[in-house]
């Protein structure tokens, strides 16, 4: 079985809280990291911005991403969010079992 961390960006901490709530609650998820304080710097709309914004992490089986994405895009507040899916390619067999076990499949 293959697994993947999902990288989201969103406006603030309560959105990130309300979105990690809900995938793991669907159980698209089994966790979900948030880390408030991040500074973005980006284009857009032909401009540069800075602006606070909120990171987070969910782990998952690599066949739930495609619902994952569709999912954080439903939920999330941002015409064209962030929502990148990592690969893990290693790590603890008893927490790769875990979130196996903590996911719908």
């Amino acid at each position: 079985m293959e697994f993947r961390s999902i990288y989201v960006t969103a406006a603030s901490l309560d959105e990130a809280k309300r979105i990690g709530r809900a995938l793991v609650a669907e159980r698209l998820v089994a966790c979900v990291n948030i880390m408030p304080g991040a500074t973005s710097l980006y284009r857009w709309e032909g401009a540069v911005h800075e602006d606070s914004e909120t990171v987070f992490f969910a782990k998952t089986r690599a066949e739930l991403v495609d619902a994952v994405v569709a999912r954080v895009t439903d939920l999330h507040g941002y015409d064209v969010p962030c929502v990148v899916a990592l690969p893990i390619e290693a790590g603890n067999p008893d927490y790769l079992r875990w979130i196996a076990a903590e996911t719908q499949g």
